[in-house]
């Protein structure tokens, strides 16, 4: 059964930093690239950050580029999303996907459940 499982989000004040997780099962982990995506309230869902299944390259939209970086552990079947300098206009739902396998000719995408991250003083 596959799963993607996030965690690590709540409540935090403008400037401050947090990292959520996203923990994977089921399938293999490392043939993926992982993307963290977010949607706020009445807004539409936005690509955050994406990591190839190495790890050895990610990008980031402007909105984001600077204050969060992607990460991953292939041992750990877990990827990561450290922001730093939050702002109120980072509040949003964040999910993880994953998408691969590498090299296929077809691709398969999961979908976490989302944790809730909310920037206010």
């Amino acid at each position: 059964q596959v799963q993607l499982v996030e965690s690590g989000g709540g409540l935090v004040q403008p400037g401050e930093s947090l990292r959520i997780s996203c923990t994977a099962s089921g399938f293999t982990f490392s043939s993926y690239a992982m993307r963290w995506y977010r949607q706020a309230p009445g807004k539409e869902r936005e690509l955050v950050a994406r990591i190839t299944s190495t790890g050895d390259s990610t990008t980031y939209p402007d909105s984001v580029k600077g204050r969060f970086t992607i990460s991953r552990d292939n041992a750990k079947n877990t990827v990561y999303l450290q922001m730093n300098s939050l702002k109120p206009e980072d509040t949003a739902v964040y999910s993880c996907n994953a998408r691969g396998p590498v090299g296929a000719s077809y691709y398969l995408d999961y979908w976490g459940q989302g944790t809730q991250v909310t920037v206010s003083s």
